[in-house]
């Protein structure tokens, strides 16, 4: 569902900087079955001054635990952590919604370094 431009609320640049986008390397996956949609847990290495991060991912439309190993994903990496069941997820994983509902990682197109910053 899309919103008309005007019900989008305006934000100035300061507010975006607050938002940490980092590049991580995926290096588990693993069924999330106590969640309660679909999702996998996935632990993503951000590099060395952010270290690996645990998230809860809702994205088995289109992706399979074998499949997100070793992938880059983009996330924020500086929101409070939250529990979802049994797991603290540390980071929020990015992506959009297709024509179906499924969801699309938002990925960079080149390889990058973990942990590098979006701009």
């Amino acid at each position: 569902m899309t919103r008309p431009a005007a019900a989008m609320p305006t934000i100035g640049w300061e507010d975006f900087e607050r938002v940490e986008l980092r590049v991580g390397r995926v290096l588990a996956a693993r069924a999330f079955p106590e969640a309660r949609r679909p999702a996998y847990v996935l632990e993503v290495d951000f590099g060395a001054e952010i270290g690996v991060r645990r998230s809860s991912a809702q994205i088995t439309g289109l992706y399979t635990p074998d499949t997100l190993v070793g992938r880059l994903v983009v996330a924020v990496v500086n929101f409070a952590p939250k529990q979802i069941g049994p797991l603290m997820s540390q980071c929020l994983v990015t992506g959009f919604h297709d024509a179906q509902g499924r969801v699309v990682l938002c990925v960079p197109d080149a390889d990058v370094p973990p942990g590098t910053r979006l701009l």
